[in-house]
């Protein structure tokens, strides 16, 4: 199978569940923007020409963290690189995980580190903010001095406009959910074409009304790129069986796994984007392209019934 690549189309837009973001269906994540990832640095310049071109491809939502070291400084820079922040972009950004008040979900260290995050990213506000990475519970977060009661206070105060959930943990995640308190969910990991274990929990919070943000659906390049099984850095994780099988399909079909890998996350409306994050200009671009690149209607009855045999083998491999 050929793929057309001349059909690429303009992004297109999706409510992120109730809120008032219209995001665009391929979100730009900081993590590589701030050299979180030790072997893959970037400079400031680099990072200001990812944000430049992610927003000239047509994303509108950028989403960041104190987590990742320097991606929010280099969001400002790049924000001010463009003469400020432009007029309907979405800024997204997360508290919990900043190196200096790491896993403080206080309602002190929440204010201090949202005004920080403000402060770096040059900005008065930011669209959503998420609390990160409290896996083990969310009892302190909820606490009546916790995080959530904060950022409900400076939400009041207009330094945000909507509360967010970023957590590995399902749990996590339907506890938030069900509180009533938070607008949105950044789940990942667990919904690509290896894995789809938060498919009942992207139900849940779309029935809900909470909106749904899906991150590392190329699970951090192995659905991306050449042969995983050729690249050493892969070679240790446990999706490396069937990430390789997927390889092999594509490259029969001659289609580009991360388009399908990408298109097949948003094929399911209840997903209001998918978030990735480009270390390159030139990422930003091919990311873009890839979600809107036309594939061949007829690969999907087959991509889904692979999907269903290794849920049914729940084992690697082809």
């Amino acid at each position: 199978m050929v793929v057309d690549s001349s059909a690429s189309a303009r992004l297109r837009r999706r409510r992120l569940g109730r809120t008032h973001m219209e995001v665009t269906e391929v979100a730009c994540g900081g993590v590589a923007l701030g050299s979180h990832v030790p072997g893959e640095e970037v400079d400031d310049a680099t990072a200001v020409e990812v944000v430049r071109q992610a927003l000239a491809s047509g994303i509108n939502y950028l989403d960041t963290s104190p987590h990742y070291r320097e991606s929010e400084r280099r969001v400002g820079l790049a924000l001010r690189a463009l003469g400020g922040r432009p007029d309907g972009l979405y800024l997204s950004t997360k508290t919990g995980t900043h190196p200096l008040r790491d896993r403080d979900y206080s309602a002190a260290a929440t204010r201090w580190s949202v005004e920080n995050s403000l402060r770096l990213l040059g900005v008065d506000s930011v669209d959503l903010l998420l609390v990160h990475d409290a896996e083990a519970s969310l009892e302190p977060v909820f606490a009546p001095d916790g995080a959530l009661a904060e950022l409900e206070r400076m939400r009041d105060e207009g330094k945000l406009r909507a509360i967010g959930l970023g957590v590995r943990s399902h749990e996590r995640h339907r506890e938030a959910i069900r509180s009533g308190r938070f607008n949105a969910i950044l789940t990942y990991a667990d919904y690509s074409l290896v894995s789809q274990t938060a498919a009942s929990l992207i139900d849940e919070a779309h029935d809900a009304g909470v909106g749904v943000i899906v991150a590392q659906v190329l699970l951090a390049g192995l659905l991306a790129g050449p042969d995983p099984s050729d690249r050493e850095r892969f070679r240790r994780m446990p999706e490396i069986g069937l990430a390789g099988g997927w390889w092999r399909w594509a490259n029969e079909r001659g289609v580009p796994l991360q388009a399908v890998a990408t298109q097949w996350v948003l094929r399911n409306p209840k997903v209001d984007c998918v978030l990735i994050g480009p270390r390159t200009a030139a990422e930003a671009e091919e990311n873009v392209h890839l979600a809107t690149t036309q594939l061949p209607a007829v690969i999907w009855d087959e991509v889904e019934r692979r999907i269903a045999e290794q849920s049914t083998k729940g084992s690697a491999g082809d």
